[in-house]
């Protein structure tokens, strides 16, 4: 497979509708959604400014609240050539099915999104959330990302 190639699998998503005759299950899309709220919550109670770790805490609190499981740092082994070269962490992994990369910065850059591209390959995942926090309006600062190889057929 091809950089081009490879790199459309791994792409954005609004809907659930997605290439090659897959979907993204609608309770899929549905976890996405109350992640969001959630995560909506936290910023709304405590607003941009806070280090990355708070929000992370208060993120999980909401989960936590809300009944949906969720592991912090969960760590996932990378393979290259079908070798173990190391790990990584995810910030939260919720439900088994969506990453979550947690930011508290200035601008989002290109290279944060390729990390969680980089762990949606690594770890199988088919759904991706990246929020960063620090910003005025939350909305501003989530992006989501698919690895359309990671969907069931």
């Amino acid at each position: 497979m091809g950089v081009d190639e490879a790199r459309n699998h791994v792409e954005a998503f609004e809907g659930a509708a997605v290439g090659r005759g897959r979907s993204v299950p609608a309770a899929w899309n549905q976890l996405t959604h109350d992640v969001i709220g959630c995560a909506m919550r936290v910023h709304s109670a405590l607003g941009p400014g806070l280090p990355e770790k708070m929000y992370g805490a208060a993120l999980r609190r909401e989960l936590d609240k809300c009944g949906m499981p969720h592991l912090q740092e969960h760590t996932i082994e990378v393979d290259y050539e079908g070798v173990n070269i190391g790990t990584l962490r995810i910030d939260v992994l919720v439900d088994d099915i969506l990453v979550l990369e947690l930011k508290a910065v200035e601008a989002v850059h290109d290279l944060h999104l390729a990390q969680l591209v980089s762990y949606l390959r690594a770890g199988r995942f088919a759904l991706g959330l990246l929020i960063n926090f620090n910003v005025l309006r939350l909305k501003d600062g989530i992006y989501r990302r698919l690895n359309s190889d990671a969907l069931p057929p």
